[in-house]
């Protein structure tokens, strides 16, 4: 059986932002796994100006079925106006991770 994984991309304005939200979508079977990467620059047009900002950058692992739910959570928690929730398909990877993705990627128990 072939696993369908999206690796999910999102910033936070900070780790303790990232962390909380993280632990609520992990917590809740959203994703099965949130890599917290601190302190990234990131430089962006928004309203007509260019912005930089110091951001956190995390990785979920996400099973597509849980894909709509969980940029559906994502948004709801996300401080930012327009949150960056980007999606990569997970073209291949060691099929017992990617089933341990799937399955702690279900509705909570």
């Amino acid at each position: 059986m072939r696993e369908n994984i999206r690796l999910a991309l999102s910033t936070f304005p900070d780790a303790e932002t990232a962390r909380a939200i993280s632990n609520q979508l992990v917590s809740g079977r959203f994703a099965a796994c949130a890599n917290i990467l601190p302190s990234i620059e990131s430089i962006y047009r928004w309203k007509e100006q260019i912005e930089s900002a110091n951001e956190t950058l995390v990785f979920f692992k996400v099973s597509e079925e849980r894909q709509s739910a969980f940029q559906d959570k994502l948004r709801s928690l996300h401080p930012y106006e327009v949150p960056e929730i980007i999606f990569i398909p997970v073209a291949a990877g060691l099929s017992e991770y990617l089933r341990w993705v799937v399955e702690n990627c279900g509705q909570p128990r």
